[in-house]
């Protein structure tokens, strides 16, 4: 048992805003953290395959299983006519069948499941089955995909637009236009512990299901739908995952429901487990979005207008493409002040796999274009386009009329100027910077080039009901606290957060209070780990838990002791009562013995946000996150490769809950951003089999592409002016845009490589191969 420390301490341990380490750090240095494998497996398990289509788009004539059947030790296989509920696993249409029937949409896609005592077997069975297939038409690319939807006449999910002003006549009125293409490629989340649930059936038909999940309770709602059971008959675990960044928001449904459905059909323990190539070929990954810019400024770079036609590339179902489309729409501002725009979006469908969330949903695309149009003014006007980009800024809080987004939101908690001011200084960019051009005058195949970009993101689900969360927190008679609630640990250090918060508000050391795994038995109907908003949205739950908690020991301790609730002042581990102090141990075991309730829920609710879809109007974001990097770039003109050699992050946290935790998102965020722009590079064939599916095709940045000089520093003046948690602000998606930083700075290099004739035309990923085009491309002009 935890021993209570002597009295007296006079400083907490573990409490909000100290740099304490990650509650699982040492267990994932050692090997000694248990993620969903590494638990033992209950006697009598089945390990499950899914036999994936081979086709992209195609009509199964007849798909024959007695074979796959009669396969040496097969004990079950499923196909879509054994699922007794709904064969959807999707989170919101209704069109992501789990297993495929009668029609085939991307190569990939679940046909069947099989079950046996040892993987090998299931997947050796399932090469047994015979299926016959009707070839159909198959769009694969982007392009491909733009000609399916006109000649449909309907794209995946019907266009939207935001308009802010009449953005045509700002046009057509302005002195100097910009305009362009760029496309991002998608990416592959490439968490280290791939998609696996196992479940194990219950009495009456329950059953209760391990999942490496960032949304327990839609991985609940969905497993009931298959198995067609209410939802209370399905229990959701999830302790941690080795990694999500979104990839498991909706997709882990698929694989819970195989399990389940297994689990229930034989009444023995089912485990599905995908290896990495299955994983990449049946999961979604970010969008690809192409984005077609008209920037209209004045001679001195000052915007007057903006029209960006936004493609993005869903797949083959909806998935959550219409939050993330649209949040690329939200985002086409950055930190700039449009004064006038059009944002007009289209969703289109591939035969490829659905695309899904991935860290910034959606808001990473959606940046890009105004960043390559401040670009494109500073090379038109000749000027630094830092100087272009600090003309257009949001107005500074509390600095005259707040700026007014496409979506009709003030933006009252600008602190960009600042920001990017600071980090000029520190980063010493006007000295770099001619320090660059003398490089690159004196070397004739390396060309370096140098960037400073701004990050504005918007914080909150923009599904305004999502932004709720729940928590159970019990205090035990000896003074030991048990934290529960809907968030989920990926490895970012929310359970670390959310502790602190509590043992702050009881004023205990961190280390007595138990973290404990995320369940659907404890905390219903929560939202998914995800827009940066678990340690908003679980901190605060647990807040009014700890403090519904805290004010009946009050009340009791003000009765017992006869002295007015004010008179008592919890301290580091004891409790001032007028003029006794106790520790908090004993005052819990003295109500315990008064019968005083000690366990309690909490509940918390986003409050001031809305946002009308059909207007395309209101306060979807509670508030903003702000950041900016200064990225130095080298490129080798000859083959393309190149280097990030320098970066300066300068990021606000508001007050930070952990800044040690923080720093290391920031950081992470911002190698992960960069791999996306510029090596993690996605390639389907003709037949729409992608053929990046391994670790030796598809390339995630190393710790040998984390720059040699790498400053990362939490903002000094950081307080958030929303009533967040201990005015903390959330930390997880913005730094990721950080890198658009190294987008920029490739761009400048490239531009130096042809001696400043002509703007490039360099998409993403920036591979060695695209960077030698581009090079070879402002050679020529």
């Amino acid at each position: 048992m935890d021993e209570a420390p002597a009295l007296p301490q006079t400083r907490l341990k573990g409490g909000v805003g100290q740099s304490i380490r990650h509650d699982s750090g040492a267990k994932h240095v050692s090997g000694e953290a248990r993620y969903l494998d590494d638990d033992p497996e209950l006697p009598g398990t089945l390990q499950v395959y899914l036999a994936m289509s081979p086709k992209a788009h195609a009509r199964i004539r007849a798909m024959d299983l007695a074979p796959v059947r009669a396969g040496e030790g097969v004990v079950c296989v499923l196909s879509a006519e054994d699922v007794p509920g709904i064969n959807d696993y999707s989170p919101v249409f209704g069109d992501d069948p789990i297993f495929a029937d009668g029609i085939v949409q991307f190569v990939g896609q679940p046909l069947f499941a099989v079950a046996a005592p040892s993987l090998k077997q299931a997947r050796a069975a399932a090469k047994l089955a015979v299926v016959d297939y009707e070839d159909l038409p198959a769009a694969v690319t982007m392009d491909e995909g733009v000609a399916f939807a006109d000649a449909a006449g309907e794209d995946l999910l019907t266009p939207h637009e935001m308009r802010l002003g009449d953005a045509a006549s700002a046009l057509a009125g302005a002195p100097h236009i910009v305009e362009g293409r760029v496309e991002t490629g998608g990416q592959d989340h490439f968490y280290l512990e791939g998609q696996i649930a196992y479940a194990w059936p219950q009495e009456d038909g329950d059953v209760v299901v391990r999942s490496s999940t960032q949304h327990p309770s839609e991985v609940q709602h969905n497993v009931a739908k298959a198995i067609g059971r209410a939802d209370h008959a399905v229990t959701i675990e999830v302790r941690r995952m080795g990694g999500g960044f979104g990839g498991k928001e909706s997709q882990p449904a698929l694989f819970a429901s195989v399990a389940a459905l297994v689990a229930l059909k034989t009444g023995r323990p089912a485990k599905c487990r995908l290896d990495r190539d299955d994983d990449m070929e049946m999961t979604g990954k970010r969008h690809e979005c192409r984005t077609d810019y008209r920037v209209g400024h004045d001679g001195e770079g000052r915007l007057v207008g903006a029209e960006f036609h936004q493609f993005i590339r869903c797949g083959y179902s909806k998935d959550l493409s219409g939050a993330i489309a649209d949040r690329a729409m939200f985002h086409a501002d950055n930190a700039y002040d449009l004064k006038a725009a059009h944002i007009h979006s289209r969703r289109l469908k591939t035969h490829t796999v659905s695309n899904t969330a991935f860290r910034g949903f959606g808001g990473p695309q959606g940046m890009v274009a105004i960043e390559r149009a401040m670009d494109r003014i500073g090379f038109d006007l000749g000027l630094d386009p830092l100087d272009v980009r600090k003309r257009n800024f949001y107005a500074a809080m509390g600095a005259g009329e707040p700026g007014l987004t496409p979506y009709h939101q003030k933006v009252e908690d600008s602190v960009i100027a600042e920001m990017v001011e600071e980090l000029e200084a520190s980063s010493d960019y006007r000295a770099r910077r001619e320090a660059v051009r003398a490089f690159n005058a004196r070397s004739p195949i390396l060309k370096k080039g140098l960037a400073l970009t701004p990050v504005k993101f918007g914080i909150s689900f923009t599904t305004s009901h999502l932004n709720q969360a729940g928590a159970l927190v019990h205090v035990y008679k000896d003074g030991s606290v048990h934290l529960n609630h809907g968030g989920t640990e990926m490895g970012q250090g929310l359970f670390t957060k959310v502790a602190q918060v509590v043992a702050e508000e009881f004023q205990i050391d961190v280390e007595r209070v138990k973290i404990t795994a995320t369940t659907t038995a404890k905390v219903p109907n929560t939202s998914a780990t995800a827009a940066s908003s678990g340690s908003d949205l679980n901190g605060m739950a647990a807040q009014a838990a700890a403090r519904t908690i805290k004010e009946r020991l009050i009340a009791f301790a003000a009765e017992r002791y006869r002295v007015a609730p004010d008179a008592i002042e919890f301290l580091p581990n004891r409790v001032r009562i007028g003029a006794v102090e106790k520790r908090f141990s004993d005052l819990v075991g003295e109500a315990y013995l008064g019968r005083v309730s000690l366990s309690s829920t909490g509940f918390y609710a986003t409050p001031g946000i809305s946002y009308d879809r059909e207007t395309a109007s209101g306060k979807p974001f509670y508030y903003y996150a702000y950041g900016a990097a200064c990225a130095e770039v080298v490129i080798d003109t000859l083959t393309g490769e190149n280097r990030l050699l320098r970066a300066d992050i300068l990021h606000d946290v508001g007050q930070s809950l952990n800044p040690a935790l923080d720093l290391g998102q920031i950081e992470g965020g911002f190698i992960q951003g960069m791999g996306w722009l510029t090596t993690e590079e996605l390639v389907w064939d003709k037949a729409g089999r992608l053929r990046t599916h391994a670790p030796s095709t598809y390339k995630i940045p190393t710790a040998n592409d984390r720059p040699d000089d790498l400053r990362v520093k939490l903002w000094d003046k950081g307080r958030n002016p929303a009533a967040t948690i201990f005015r903390s602000k959330a930390v997880g998606e913005p730094p990721f845009m950080l890198a658009l930083s190294v987008f920029s700075a490739l761009t400048d290099a490239v531009i130096a490589a042809g001696e400043g004739r002509r703007f490039p035309a360099l998409d993403a990923p920036a591979t060695p191969e695209r960077i030698l085009s581009a090079v070879r491309a402002v050679r020529a002009a």
